[in-house]
């Protein structure tokens, strides 16, 4: 994220051409979330595609609120190293149409919105670790209350101007560490107490519609140029043209390099693999790509690629029931992303700060990384289980065995994602229109 920081002799004035792309980078943000549910819905099983879909979606509605109320005030307003505070924010009720954000050229307007798209699609992100198990009013208010105690507080102290990890100066920017390694230790908490799905280790609980996966991997992809790009808050001087080509070459560095694991391992390149790598190098590269040039951010998409497809396996070692593979790429890709910026940052991108492999090769900003990236790792883990271990004891996270087997989606939301049917209608009625005719037949040539 782009520092707050203004010098007295360089007044900005109201840029249009910012602003607008600002707005489109927003509009892009916004479009990760239906993404992220496409992703989703394809790697369950058909009974829970809907449960994923609507996990993502009620984000939409529920941030979007909770963030014009009082979110963006507490993130973003100044206050202590912990929290912020703007009282004029407090519902968005005394901001100036072209009041700009401090030190830039756009209105604070857009700033909010933008930074609202980036508080949607975080808790939503958690989703994937809890698929097929948890009733959806206790996911609804499990987003709620984790937004407000640990979304917020986590964003403060790393883009906030008066936030600890900001003056201590980790980089971070766009959200390895507020949005990823946030979201995945998130989920690592929530899991650990809600327990594992019915049948994990012994039923097949394959991805139902690998064309469903790779389209929300691709707008995932599409969507994330703004989420990169737009977090130097403008075009003007080449950091974000920087970032969004940092993007494209970490992403294509890490699907190539998921997938030879994956032959190498597994011997078959597969495309859950294609999309897995892709999401991880896109993981790695949103908090280092402002920092490292093209080439290290091809070695940042390479190690992700590698090292996020050995991490999925270890929930099978340790038992952990991650349903998608948040903890295996979010939390392990933003980690992995934010350490690297400590051994490959340039000195030449957002910041004048030098990896181990570049300038005097001081170990400085490395262990800055550690900081930042250890304290929220430890604060949403921990803070999310207690979380979840209270809304267990209270409403009850999980949905009844007897739901879980027969499909969360009828149970929660009275629906079904594919409705197979009626005479001549989808799979089920080409297969008895089949055994309507085999049947005449026999009766013909009796």
């Amino acid at each position: 994220m782009a520092p707050a920081i203004m010098l007295a002799a360089d007044t900005p004035r109201l840029s249009s051409a910012n602003t607008g792309f600002m707005l489109i980078c927003s509009a892009l943000v916004m479009l990760m979330t239906p993404g992220l549910a496409f992703f989703y819905g394809g790697m369950v099983r058909v009974k829970s595609t809907l449960n994923m879909l609507m996990m993502s979606f009620i984000s939409l509605g529920i941030v979007t609120i909770l963030w014009v109320l009082y979110g963006f005030s507490l993130a973003f307003g100044t206050g202590s190293s912990l929290l912020g505070w703007n009282a004029d924010w407090i519902g968005l009720s005394n901001i100036g149409l072209t009041e700009l954000w401090d030190g830039y050229t756009i209105p604070v307007f857009v700033f909010m919105v933008f930074q609202l798209m980036f508080a949607i699609i975080t808790p939503a992100l958690i989703s994937g670790a809890l698929a097929d198990r948890v009733k959806f009013s206790a996911w609804a208010l499990f987003v709620t209350l984790w937004v407000t105690i640990v979304y917020v507080p986590v964003a403060h102290w790393v883009w906030g101007a008066d936030g600890w990890a900001y003056k201590l100066g980790v980089i971070d920017f766009a959200g390895g560490t507020a949005v990823h390694i946030n979201a995945g230790a998130a989920a690592l908490g929530v899991i650990l107490v809600i327990g594992k799905r019915v049948g994990f280790k012994r039923d097949p609980m394959r991805p139902h519609s690998l064309p469903l996966v790779m389209l929300g991997a691709g707008l995932l992809w599409f969507g994330w140029f703004g989420f990169n790009a737009g977090s130097w808050l403008g075009n003007d001087d080449g950091v974000g043209a920087l970032m969004f080509v940092n993007t494209q070459v970490a992403t294509a560095a890490a699907m190539l390099a998921w997938l030879a694991y994956e032959k190498i391992r597994h011997g078959a390149f597969t495309t859950l693999g294609a999309a897995s790598g892709a999401v991880a190098g896109l993981v790695a590269i949103t908090p280092s790509g402002g920092a490292v040039s093209p080439l290290g951010a091809i070695a940042v998409g390479a190690i992700a690629g590698v090292a996020c497809a050995a991490a999925v396996g270890l929930k099978f070692r340790f038992g952990f029931d991650d349903s998608l593979d948040v903890v295996g790429v979010h939390m392990v890709g933003g980690i992995i992303g934010s350490l690297l910026i400590g051994f490959f940052a340039t000195g030449k991108g957002q910041s004048e700060a030098t990896g181990v492999f570049y300038g005097d090769h001081s170990f400085d900003q490395l262990w800055k990384q550690c900081a930042g990236v250890f304290a929220v790792l430890a604060y949403s883990l921990v803070v999310s289980a207690v979380l979840a271990f209270l809304l267990d004891k209270t409403l009850g996270m999980r949905v009844t065995e007897d739901e879980e087997v027969s499909g969360i989606d009828q149970a929660e939301h009275a629906e079904t994602a594919y409705d197979f049917s009626g005479a001549g209608g989808g799979i089920t009625g080409s297969l008895a229109a089949s055994a309507q005719a085999a049947a005449q037949t026999r009766k013909v040539d009796a």
